[in-house]
């Protein structure tokens, strides 16, 4: 049965129709998952950040940048890329797990990512990265 409401309960099917819980253990198990993988979003969003701003770093700055050459391979540009993909994968899988409607399922995401927010991107002595594109997965 798919819920439409947020429910509380132990019986949960979470993006897969293996992945179903049906006692406690697996049920805590699939909750610590979720929060360690909501984590790991944040720490992968703090990677490609960085290498976002050092691809940027090495790319010599112009007022147009229609005029810049496109043509070039640059390696931390790539890799940007790929974690962007990568991160936007995460990111949907973690929205279809709270799709799932289940409240602890959406606490321990939430969670995770307020904790993962705090442990690997909250450091207040480093430069505020400033992002044009108020789209979350951007």
């Amino acid at each position: 049965m798919m819920h439409m409401t947020l429910y509380w309960g132990k019986q949960v099917t979470l993006l897969f129709d293996s992945w179903k819980t049906d006692s406690w253990l697996s049920y805590s198990l699939t909750l610590l998952a979720c929060f360690l993988f909501a984590s790991f979003y944040q720490y992968m969003e703090d990677r490609r950040i960085r290498c976002k701003s050092l691809a940027s770093a090495n790319s010599p700055s112009t007022t147009t940048p229609l005029l810049s050459k496109m043509g070039r391979f640059k390696p931390a540009k790539a890799a940007s890329a790929v974690l962007f993909g990568f991160n936007s994968a995460i990111g949907y899988l973690l929205m279809l797990a709270i799709m799932s409607f289940n409240g602890g399922v959406f606490l321990a995401i939430v969670s995770g990512l307020t904790v993962g927010y705090l442990v690997f991107r909250g450091q207040e002595d480093e430069e505020v990265a400033v992002v044009d594109n108020p789209c979350a997965c951007a």
